[in-house]
């Protein structure tokens, strides 16, 4: 099942990657077309990849999180607020209040995480509901300040949204990011290849320490947990609000990495499409973010066909335009959930309340 899960993953890549090369490859080189779509990939994947893994080590110790949309929009607007303030009010160098603004955003994660614990571990309240009530609140909050902190007059910044300190610099990986045209695709952003590192370190986490033996066993089967002297509502604790931190990363790269600016809604269902990747990598790491990639690659398809417009045959036109392309990435979660949600196999425990 791993197998064939994984050879459709590798398969939709392939067809948009040929897709790209098909249309261009008559006028620019195919090398070039498929390195660009391989470094967008690998960028606009970050918040997906940021949003499986929290979800990953929620549904891990056993709590449902479809929060990770709202801990997202929160955490990108306070991080940019975050950074403006710093830069535009305290006067601190650009890349210095980008950084701070980046701290801000993973604190608001895990505040937002805390929440959801508190409503789900210790109030018991319905994991989906707590969850929806989350993504209620980011938007009102971050809606409303957005209004009352830049747009109203006699507000800290006169009513006028200043100048962002831009966003953080590219990261050239050594050696690998001078290969000729390759290179390109070792060039990226700081938080993109944190999530790539993040990867690896949850692999490592839940499969080959203490720590990931206590998170999977209060996941699967609380009660023998507990048996065994291990504190299940401190797990779940703990791991909700890991969870935070990787999703106030993930809103991070929206303001302060991809776009110096904030726009109510701009997460625009990356938390959800997280989710779906999450539930199609089977609760892994590696899977989710194998997930996350094909999405990342629906996505870099779009962005593609938009940069390299003047080779595109007039015939493909129509492909540029954003109301067909852009509906890649949700029809691709609404495909992966009819066809694969039944064949996954969630933790045994995942959203139930644990009773003492």
């Amino acid at each position: 099942m791993e197998l064939r899960r994984f050879a459709f993953i590798a398969l939709i890549i392939v067809v948009m990657f040929g897709t790209i090369v098909a249309i261009g490859s008559s006028r620019t080189s195919p090398g070039i077309l498929i390195v660009s779509m391989l470094a967008t990939t690998i960028a606009v994947a970050t918040p997906l990849t940021l949003g499986a893994l929290s979800g990953l080590y929620c549904e891990r110790a056993g709590v449902v999180n479809i929060g990770i949309e709202g801990m997202m929009l929160a955490s990108a607007f306070f991080g940019w607020f975050a950074a403006i303030y710093m830069n535009t009010i305290l006067k601190m160098p650009p890349l210095l209040s980008l950084w701070l603004g980046v701290l801000a955003a993973i604190v608001t994660g895990g505040l937002m995480g805390l929440l959801h614990a508190v409503l789900s571990v210790t109030f018991k309240v319905d994991q989906i509901i707590g969850g929806t009530v989350i993504n209620l609140l980011a938007v009102g909050i971050s809606g409303f300040f957005n209004r009352q902190l830049f747009f109203e007059k006699g507000s800290i910044f006169g009513g006028q949204v200043p100048h962002a300190p831009g966003t953080l610099p590219a990261f050239h990986v050594p050696i690998l990011a001078d290969i000729p045209v390759v290179g390109r695709i070792f060039e990226q952003q700081p938080i993109a290849i944190s999530a790539i590192l993040l990867v690896f370190f949850t692999h490592y986490v839940l499969f080959y320490t203490r720590w990931g033996l206590r998170t999977r066993a209060v996941g699967e089967h609380p009660r023998a947990a507990d048996t065994v002297g291990i504190n299940v509502a401190r797990m779940r604790y703990a791991n909700v609000i890991i969870g935070g931190l990787m999703a106030g990363l993930a809103g991070a790269y929206f303001t302060l990495e991809s776009v110096p600016s904030f726009e109510p809604g701009m997460t625009n269902g990356r938390g959800f499409i997280s989710l779906a990747a999450m539930i199609f990598g089977n609760w892994s790491p590696f899977g989710a973010w194998s997930a996350a990639l094909v999405f990342g690659a629906a996505q870099a398809l779009q962005i593609n066909l938009q940069f390299f417009r003047e080779l595109i045959p007039p015939q493909w036109a129509f492909l540029q335009q954003a109301s067909i392309v852009g509906l890649v990435p949700y029809l691709l979660t609404m495909l992966i959930l009819t066809g694969i949600i039944g064949r996954t196999t969630p933790p045994a425990a995942d959203g139930v309340p644990y009773e003492k």
